[in-house]
């Protein structure tokens, strides 16, 4: 097991290579949160736009010039990609990163641009994990692994000496959790240099691999569901890492996709922060009041900022939706002048945004005489929608939700 001195020697290595990430006060968030006084830890501004350059680069800066000469190979899809090759370069070794045939096409071109061999590989993490130690093999390479090594994990920790300096009288930190990695590393600086600071995982529901441990008292594979917090959906902990969280970890709590899809949108509106699902998980325990404490120095530590862009207007979409900011109606009406008018006015009437207007007078649910009308609304909160809904029907007209 790693010890506080392995932190401490990681961050004097680093210096230079990454930031310092800056630790930012929010009152916004704060009031939403019990009346925490709420930080949030930017490591989404880190280089490679996530923490994972801190454990890749002190990993490989602890090989040997043998070692560095045959190179480095990862799996990955995503952030762990990009720290592995971001820190090959900046040590000048050849890197080779295996990834699913099916990874973000922006993340495989980032990955490449820091100068990596990418290699495309079937079609789950796990078939591009096989592939890679194939290749270390062959290649006599080094394996750096995403999470379950010592080294990866001081690295890691940096981030919780950092969060010492810049807020001495910390008393709870909210750390996300896929393979434990991060909050090993987070919780044995911390910890060691003050047992009386709080610290928490989150998970993603949809993958509580780590909760779940702890429960079995060993690491465990779970079963996972689709979540837009992926960077963490890691279906079982690694064992340096599971040794860690046991021993300094105070509890390991679970969001939801609602509660991370209005947390994203949250970052977005408020901070203009663009953070992706696993690393707004943190925030989104503290939103949704999933600890029972208040007014404390609480940081959450946001761990990634790496979001396909194709997937930015459905994260938006998505968290409207979730936050009663976007609804779509359909309605059956009588197909005479003046009827759409009512319709409109009535909607209007209530401060509703109306984005679109669809009118159809064919269709398996639309008879002689009827047509029916698909309205996509911006909309206050879910009371607003309720409200427009018995609004409508006080009128006489039948509302559906749309697709």
């Amino acid at each position: 097991m790693i010890t506080l001195d392995d932190i401490i020697l990681a961050r004097e290595k680093m210096k230079g290579i990454v930031h310092t990430t800056p630790l930012d006060f929010s009152q916004t968030f704060s009031t939403i949160s019990a009346n925490n006084k709420v930080y949030l830890k930017l490591e989404n501004l880190q280089k490679t736009g996530s923490f994972k350059v801190r454990g890749s680069y002190n990993k490989m800066i602890s090989l040997t010039e043998a070692e560095l000469q045959k190179g480095v190979v990862a799996a990955s899809a995503g952030n762990h990609a990009q720290g592995v090759a971001y820190s090959s370069q900046m040590l000048g070794i050849p890197c080779t990163i295996v990834m699913p045939k099916g990874a973000p096409l922006s993340k495989v071109s980032a990955t490449r641009q820091y100068g990596a061999d990418v290699v495309l590989q079937g079609h789950t993490f796990d078939d591009a994990l096989a592939y890679a130690l194939e290749l270390k093999d062959q290649m006599g390479a080094t394996f750096v692994h995403a999470f379950d090594d010592d080294a990866v994990i001081a690295g890691q920790g940096t981030v919780g000496l950092e969060i010492l300096e810049q807020l001495p009288d910390v008393e709870a930190i909210m750390v996300p959790v896929g393979g434990g990695g991060l909050i090993g590393g987070i919780a044995l600086a911390i910890k060691e240099k003050n047992p009386h600071v709080r610290v928490y995982g989150v998970q993603a529901m949809a993958c509580p691999s780590m909760k779940q441990s702890l429960v079995e008292h060993e690491p465990v594979s779970v079963a996972s569901s689709p979540t837009m917090a992926d960077g963490i959906a890691v279906k079982k902990p690694g064992l340096h890492n599971y040794d860690l969280v046991e021993k300094y970890v105070d509890d390991i709590i679970c969001v939801d996709e609602m509660e991370i899809a209005r947390t994203m949108l949250l970052l977005l509106e408020r901070n203009k922060l663009l953070v992706e699902g696993s690393g707004a998980v943190s925030l989104a325990s503290l939103l949704y009041q999933k600890v029972n404490f208040k007014e404390k120095n609480v940081v959450a530590v946001i761990s990634g900022g790496n979001v396909d862009v194709n997937f930015i207007s459905r994260i938006i979409e998505r968290g409207m939706v979730e936050s009663g900011r976007y609804a779509n109606f359909s309605m059956i009406v009588k197909d005479k002048p003046g009827e759409m008018q009512r319709v409109l006015s009535s909607i209007s009437e209530l401060d509703a945004n109306i984005q679109s207007v669809h009118l159809d007078h064919v269709g398996k649910d639309i008879y002689p005489g009827y047509a029916q009308i698909e309205l996509a609304l911006e909309t206050k909160n879910q009371d607003h929608i309720e409200e427009i809904r018995r609004v409508l029907k006080n009128n006489g007209y039948v509302v559906r939700d749309s697709d």
